[in-house]
């Protein structure tokens, strides 16, 4: 098998997809809560209408895909399988957290048991913090045990200093 055969480039879109999860929660955390926070903002408030400014992070990464696609065409199907790989990527972005997450499809599913429970736990979890500090889980496909991010949110005390109580380190010791 060598990378160029139909094998070796699945074998690099599959990689690629599994690394997009890593990319995108560094991405999120980093970028879209830190200086690129004036688009994500709107993710986390209410939305009005189709589409959210957030949305924008979307067509970015849809413009770079597009891009590896059309270098691909000039004799680079590595390049292709990549962009393949990040495609695939944003399809499942965009089914599992636009559509079961967010419920931004006509079609409402809330998940009752398994990971995708989990993985609808984890998000809201994320929004319980209503700024761009002090949020867990990151990732968009991957979701860790909710007992460990409710763990973490009760650590940080960010969600009840944002409702007004201090967080157990600011109560005054008995």
């Amino acid at each position: 098998m060598t990378l160029t055969s139909w094998p070796g480039l699945t074998a690099i879109a599959i990689g690629v997809f599994l690394l997009m999860e890593i990319f995108a929660w560094a991405a999120h955390k980093y970028i879209m809560h830190g200086f690129g926070w004036g688009w994500h903002q709107s993710h986390h408030e209410e939305r009005e209408g189709l589409f959210e400014k957030n949305d924008l992070y979307a067509v970015v990464f849809a413009v770079v895909a597009i891009g590896l696609f059309a270098i691909s065409a000039f004799g680079h199907p590595i390049v292709g399988a990549v962009a393949a790989g990040i495609t695939l990527y944003g399809l499942f972005y965009f089914i599992v957290h636009d559509g079961l997450v967010h419920q931004r499809w006509p079609f409402r599913h809330i998940p009752h048991k398994g990971y995708a429970k989990r993985l609808v736990q984890a998000h809201r979890l994320h929004h319980a913090v209503q700024g761009k500090d002090g949020a867990v889980s990151f990732g968009f496909l991957y979701a860790p045990p909710v007992d460990k991010l409710q763990a973490q949110l009760k650590a940080s005390g960010t969600v009840k200093r944002e409702r007004g109580r201090p967080a157990p380190e600011e109560r005054p010791q008995a």
